[in-house]
């Protein structure tokens, strides 16, 4: 893993959306350019964690990656008194979008939850769909039946997150198995066999257990926690967008069926372009500089939108 990119830190700008503080990052484009790119990172995330892949996107135009509320160090739904679903979400993008782009055109890239996000906000409001250019998936879900768990572990994944996104065993989380002694342990015991530790270096292995600590701090637990029990439910092959989606897939993504993804897909949009990668991991922890994200767009993604 190699180190954050802190050249783009100064770019990061305070975010006030619906009585919820966070932050965005803007950056505009390495060269002249008109095209506008939202990137909307997925789970588990943050600003920090995909900034690499935001300043390759400059290849290709301004860059704005907004956090989402209960990530990145926003402030959660649940201090406004709601709950954090993909609706909720998606409505909070749509609001984000008519702020930030005020009806210009702009591509749009969603990583995994993320993309369902976008995804749902492109069905709610088919007047921002139709100012879309591009849309990109980078290993995107639509539907819970993307993903390649055993019924045991669906089932174990969807009632422990409902469990554990309420109050007081949200708190729990936050304040007792969330604290860095706790989770340092963890990932330093489980290190051989986690796919992001076990071939890893020593050195690397210790920076990458530090950022995700930092990751696991930053993400509010019960945002957490209610995200992955929508993503265990959810259904989002019911309404069209009536725009192509370009899709970006792991060849042997240990969480997501392929086949089955862009089935899906290409029920929700127009049509469906699809780019397979050989990488080891569904994600990274940290996409930290632009040759790390290199990876992630594939050379026929990038020809699109050089053409587009």
């Amino acid at each position: 893993m190699s180190a954050p990119n802190t050249n783009l830190a100064d770019y990061i700008l305070p975010l006030n959306m619906n009585g919820l503080s966070g932050r965005m990052l803007k950056v505009s484009a390495k060269k002249k350019q008109n095209r506008e790119v939202l990137l909307i990172y997925g789970h588990h995330s943050s600003i920090e964690r995909m900034i690499g892949l935001a300043d390759y996107l400059r290849d290709f135009g301004s860059v704005t990656m907004p956090d989402l509320p209960g990530f990145g160090g926003m402030d959660p739904y649940y201090k406004i008194g709601q709950k954090p679903t993909i609706e909720a979400l998606a409505d909070y993008l749509a609001a984000f979008i008519k702020l930030r782009y005020k009806g210009r055109r702009f591509s749009v890239i969603g990583l995994s939850l993320g993309f369902a996000i976008v995804t749902r906000m492109l069905q709610k409001y088919p007047e921002i769909a139709k100012k879309t250019d591009i849309v990109v998936s980078i290993v995107g879900l639509t539907s819970r039946r993307d993903f390649i768990f055993s019924r045991p572990k669906h089932m174990l994944f969807r009632y422990g997150s409902s469990l554990f996104s309420n109050r007081l065993p949200g708190a729990l989380l936050k304040h007792v198995a969330f604290r860095p002694i706790f989770i340092r342990s963890i990932y330093r015991i489980m290190a051989d066999h986690n796919p992001k530790l076990k071939h890893a270096p020593q050195e690397i292995r210790q920076s990458w257990i530090e950022f995700e600590i930092e990751l696991w701090r930053c993400n509010d637990p019960r945002t957490y926690m209610e995200t992955g029990l929508s993503m265990m439910v959810l259904n989002l092959p019911k309404e069209r967008v009536g725009v192509p989606v370009h899709h970006v897939a792991i060849k042997k993504d240990r969480y997501l069926n392929n086949t089955v993804v862009e089935q899906h897909m290409r029920q929700i949009y127009s049509d469906f372009f699809l780019y397979k990668i050989a990488l080891p991991l569904h994600a990274p922890s940290v996409i930290a500089n632009a040759d790390d994200a290199a990876r992630y767009v594939p050379a026929r993604l990038r020809r699109v939108f050089k053409q587009a």
